[in-house]
């Protein structure tokens, strides 16, 4: 047995928690859709961003067995088991972080819902423009890192396109999955 097996077999959270996986390419707005979920919902609902983990805390590299992997699903697991409802959001490329999503989807106790945002590449290379971080990477690395619709096996995530405003995305969401309904943390 491989370490971590044993941990990721352990059942997370409750039945009251809500887990929610948002993916999508770079520029789709899945930060955007994220931080308005929580803005939305108040305390009690964890925010896991790929890029805050694999970026700021470890400055790595996404690749394949990389050590974000694992931090992604340890602090979402924790925040569950906590109490907190969670949207664990990036790009998450399916042959990456698809085996850790799978089995986090599978160990948790609550409802859990994946979505994808499917935005055209020529969509995503003119929101990449406006962002603060344009002139840290452009289009060659836009191109390189871009799947389309890199979606998760077993259809567990809902496809949301580019003509779904910010408000009808959050809105769809919080009714989903039940969080629209539920109090916040005092």
């Amino acid at each position: 047995m491989a370490v971590g097996d044993l941990e990721t077999r352990v059942k997370v959270g409750s039945e009251q928690t809500r887990l929610v996986v948002l993916r999508g390419n770079s520029a789709s707005g899945k930060s955007t859709v994220a931080a308005t979920i929580r803005e939305r919902f108040g305390r009690g609902l964890a925010l896991v961003g790929q890029d805050n983990l694999r970026r700021v805390v470890l400055r790595e590299r996404d690749r394949p067995g990389a050590a974000n992997i694992g931090l992604i699903d340890t602090v979402a697991r924790y925040s569950l088991d906590a109490g907190y409802h969670v949207v664990v959001e990036g790009i998450l490329h399916a042959n990456h972080y698809g085996p850790m999503l799978t089995r986090l989807r599978s160990d948790h106790r609550g409802p859990t819902h994946g979505y994808y945002l499917d935005i055209p590449l020529q969509e995503t290379l003119a929101r990449h423009a406006t962002k603060p971080q344009a002139d840290e990477y452009g289009e060659r690395e836009l191109r390189d890192w871009y799947r389309p619709l890199d979606l998760l096996p077993d259809g567990v995530e809902t496809v949301i396109g580019a003509d779904s405003a910010l408000g009808v995305t959050v809105d769809r969401i919080m009714l989903d999955t039940g969080l629209a309904r539920l109090p916040a943390h005092e």
